[in-house]
């Protein structure tokens, strides 16, 4: 499995690739991270634009997405119940979601990252059972709480590997 930039032509597959991972969030106890509509197309067009939205293909389609970026994330900036590991620059990992096909793709995605960058931060829900343990699995480790842009808190994780 390859990973490269998404494009503009991949926004409906990503698109799919999202509303699917929408309903086995819901399906899995975790119905209100991303809600009925995130993330939002505009939103997509524009990580794409910064090049800053990345797909795992194989051959025959897209199997993930996310957005990866490096730099200060403005969500980060406040951190409470906890403190990060260090001040250091770091990537940021949002968004990634699977089609459900392809096992290890989470995996893959942060391995592409820390090729990157190997300072990693990333937060989820707390009823996202699933990838708290997949980032505990890839050497995250639990930091504190930080609030993302709607005000609800995530739990905040970070790799410093």
């Amino acid at each position: 499995m390859d990973v490269r930039a998404a494009c503009p032509e991949d926004l409906d597959a990503v698109m799919k690739i999202y509303e699917s991972a929408r309903r086995f969030m819901s399906r899995s106890g975790n119905p209100t991270q991303w809600g009925a509509a995130y993330p939002e197309r505009a939103l997509l067009v524009d990580d794409i634009g910064k090049k800053q939205c990345y797909v795992c293909t194989d051959g025959k389609g897209i199997r993930a997405v996310f957005v990866m970026r490096i730099g200060e994330d403005p969500t980060y900036t406040v951190i409470e119940n906890g403190a990060w590991k260090n001040d250091a620059p770091y990537g940021t990992i949002h968004r990634l979601a699977g089609d459900g096909t392809t096992a290890g793709v989470t995996n893959l995605c942060i391995e592409f990252c820390r090729d990157k960058i190997r300072n990693l931060r990333a937060d989820t829900h707390r009823d996202n059972l699933i990838m708290q343990h997949l980032l505990e699995k890839n050497g995250f480790e639990r930091c504190g709480t930080i609030y993302v842009e709607d005000g609800s808190p995530r739990i905040a994780y970070q790799s410093a590997g």
